[in-house]
């Protein structure tokens, strides 16, 4: 039903229910009536406010993520053109798995699709304004990227190590907590990290004999990345997730989680 038969539907029987109400209590009940419609009509005007402070507080929920993702997705190419088109994908991919069905089941279906755009700014908005530790502290160095890397896990009750600068076979860093083997390679680039990163990383869990391998990078990963990653199990993780990583157990298996 939409929001406009619904609001007719509830004066018309409002204004039934009150005419009947006022034919035998008189003039109380007709200025009751008319009360409850001009109530009616006011919550029907603060609709679109109601609205869009339902898709507010979605998006803040969230804000820490959706603000990592927009950094993740977002990078200067070659030409210093601001390449986002990893961050509009996950944008949209947000509203429409996580805001619209909270929207829908709040009783707001019919602002959904016309209100689209309206709910893509709303999260932008959130994005933006949610503070993000100074990407400028990593270290520029791949070498010194690694060992920051296992700073931040030895931050989180790790027990963490890099491998050194040769001879890894894809394994930067080797991390140990709770009876679990972290395989990390660390990438620290100014561009999406493809799938070659993911698909050495897997083998480098086979050779370290590890239990679970993660890839960690300052930038975001491609789509091709995030597909194989699918696939293989292997965790895509921006070096701010490193601090709050911990295992946990899930369906009776042990996983990693970042507390966010």
């Amino acid at each position: 039903m939409s929001g406009r038969s619904t609001i007719a539907t509830r004066l018309f029987w409002t204004v039934v229910l009150g005419g009947g109400a006022a034919i035998r209590y008189g003039a109380p009940a007709l200025a009751a009536t008319g009360a409850v419609c001009l109530a009616i009509l006011l919550h029907r005007l603060d609709r679109p406010r109601r609205f869009r402070a339902l898709v507010r507080r979605i998006a803040r929920r969230h804000a820490a993520t959706l603000a990592l993702r927009r950094r993740q997705e977002r990078f200067l190419d070659a030409y210093s053109n601001t390449i986002e088109d990893g961050w509009l994908r996950e944008r949209e991919y947000f509203v429409e798995r996580t805001v619209l069905p909270l929207v829908e089941e709040r009783g707001f279906s019919d602002y959904a699709e016309p209100h689209f755009e309206e709910i893509v700014e709303i999260v932008e908005r959130v994005a933006c304004a949610h503070e993000l530790p100074d990407e400028m502290e990593t270290p520029e160095d791949g070498i010194a990227y690694e060992r920051y890397c296992a700073e931040l896990l030895g931050e989180a009750g790790w027990d963490a190590r890099p491998t050194g600068a040769s001879g890894d076979q894809g394994c930067d860093v080797i991390a140990e907590k709770a009876g679990l083997r972290l395989i990390v390679q660390c990438k620290r680039y100014g561009r999406p990290v493809g799938n070659a990163a993911v698909q050495e990383v897997a083998a480098a869990t086979l050779h370290w004999s590890g239990d679970m391998a993660a890839v960690v990078s300052n930038a975001g990963f491609t789509p091709a990345a995030r597909k194989l990653a699918g696939t293989t199990g292997v965790l895509l993780l921006h070096h701010d997730d490193l601090a709050t990583l911990a295992p946990t157990r899930r369906a009776g298996r042990r996983v990693l989680a970042a507390g966010r």
